[in-house]
């Protein structure tokens, strides 16, 4: 469906350019892929093309160029081959049988599994619903002791299930004496589309696990603080990316408009939910539903926390967003760029030294900055006809999780962290990347564990560089 397709970025060089695109992309309603301060990249039919330039300012007809060529084969190379992938299900499920099996008996400190090479078997392709479902459930199953709980958050609007897993110890062990949970939350899939972010939480919640008691650091994180990891947030749309649109990105739910169906997770919570233009047409990618969590599974989400906190002594310290893509960390707000942060220090301490680690590990280079500068429209010189002001994006934020997390559940430490790539790739990053995204990922939150354990990263470093990660 999208063999005439191609992706690609604009240089913007003046807020009138920013102005005029975003103005043109509403009236065609394009699909916006990603934007920054000087660019913005977008996913034009060839068709479509014309018409889309001659909308625009001379200085912007040819002030682009073409990230993604053949978007149909881009899309095709995300999905597993057919024997690659049933061989990979099949080893998956040989690894659970036999771990299970041989270990059931065994205690939480000593039950491993014997491989700790999950590139060759799940984290090899990116996996389908149904699949992770199972895989979270192998998880639960081998894992006594209490140390990880499978559970559902709420049902989908479709009816489905939105698996999470609860990793720690809890008050009982090294929290002796305390009836509080103290709870890191992990998301992924928010946007169907985004299927690195489903894949890097997965691999977060496996590299936790079997760290437990192998890891010193893991294992004193774990004792202290519980990690609730909730890899996709958008069931229904995650599904409907594998078997109809590869680039679908809202939900499923149905609207007011019977052909455009779903709501945009991450512009449908209640903090600072308001119906920008993008917001309020239910035919956008961006459409925010028609009132503060009308989305089902972003209101599921929000009631859960809400119980959590008020009935299960549960207490948020931070929250952890995954999107892709742009190689981003961004802080609260999205909503505003003159709203104020109480904490805003250590907020950017935290989020420079989650962005430094992931670069040691991998190499590559994470920006850091608040979310609503993170895509900013212009600094000055809007046109007197656009009344949202001199900051306005090419995709509007109201209503964002990371804000209702950070101000209604009052997580201290708040983040959007958009990973690979900057735009080669872009939504279709190779299943290659899964592992490395995941292991810079794993080693930014252990650094954030000894934060928050009083050690300002003090004792993972140490531990790093025992273990030559660091180099």
């Amino acid at each position: 469906m999208y063999r005439d397709h191609a992706v690609l970025r604009f240089s913007l060089s003046t807020p009138d350019d920013r102005i005029a695109l975003s103005r043109a992309a509403r009236k065609m309603n394009i699909d916006v892929w990603d934007s920054g301060s000087n660019f913005t990249d977008m996913r034009v039919s060839r068709r479509g093309t014309g018409p889309f330039l001659s909308m625009l300012p001379e200085s912007l007809q040819t002030a682009y160029n073409v990230l993604i060529d053949d978007l149909a084969s881009a899309i095709a190379a995300t999905y597993p081959s057919m024997s690659g992938f049933e061989s990979s299900k099949a080893d998956g499920s040989a690894m659970g049988e036999t771990s299970a099996h041989s270990e059931a008996t065994e205690t939480t400190r000593s039950k491993k599994p014997r491989s700790h090479q999950p590139e060759s078997l799940f984290f090899k392709n990116y996996q389908p619903l149904e699949t992770i479902n199972t895989w979270l459930s192998l998880l639960d199953s081998m894992f006594q002791g209490g140390l990880v709980e499978k559970f559902s958050i709420g049902k989908t609007a479709e009816g489905r299930d939105i698996p999470a897993l609860r990793v720690g110890l809890g008050p009982g062990e090294s929290n002796a004496g305390s009836s509080t949970r103290k709870t890191i939350l992990i998301t992924g899939g928010l946007h169907a589309r985004e299927w690195i972010s489903i894949s890097t939480v997965n691999y977060l919640a496996w590299s936790f696990i079997t760290s437990y008691g192998e890891d010193e650091l893991v294992s004193k994180i774990l004792g202290d603080y519980d990690i609730v990891f909730i890899p996709v947030v958008n069931p229904d749309g995650y599904e409907y990316s594998w078997t109809e649109d590869r680039l679908w990105r809202k939900t499923r739910q149905e609207t007011t408009m019977p052909y455009c169906p779903g709501v945009d997770l991450d512009h449908a919570f209640g903090y600072q939910w308001g119906p920008a233009e993008s917001q309020s047409e239910p035919c956008s990618i961006t459409y925010g539903g028609e009132g503060p969590f009308h989305a089902v599974e972003a209101a599921q989400l929000a009631q859960w926390a809400k119980n959590e906190v008020q009935n299960n002594n549960v207490k948020f310290v931070a929250y952890f967003d995954l999107h892709s893509y742009s190689q981003q960390i961004l802080w609260p707000y999205a909503y505003s760029c003159s709203a104020r942060v109480p904490n805003l220090e250590n907020m950017m301490e935290v989020a420079m030294n989650i962005a430094k680690y992931m670069r040691l590990s991998s190499g590559d280079v994470y920006t850091v900055d608040s979310a609503c500068e993170g895509a900013v429209a212009a600094q000055s010189g809007a046109t007197s006809d656009d009344n949202m002001g001199s900051k306005r994006q090419v995709e509007l934020s109201g209503g964002s999780a990371l804000d209702y997390f950070f101000h209604d559940i009052q997580a201290r430490y708040s983040y959007q962290i958009k990973l690979r790539d900057t735009g080669t790739y872009g939504f279709l990053l190779p299943p290659s990347h899964i592992v490395p995204t995941g292991q810079e990922m794993f080693q930014a939150l252990k650094y954030f564990g000894d934060y928050l354990l009083g050690n300002n990263g003090h004792e993972w470093i140490q531990s790093t560089e025992n273990q030559h990660v660091l180099g």
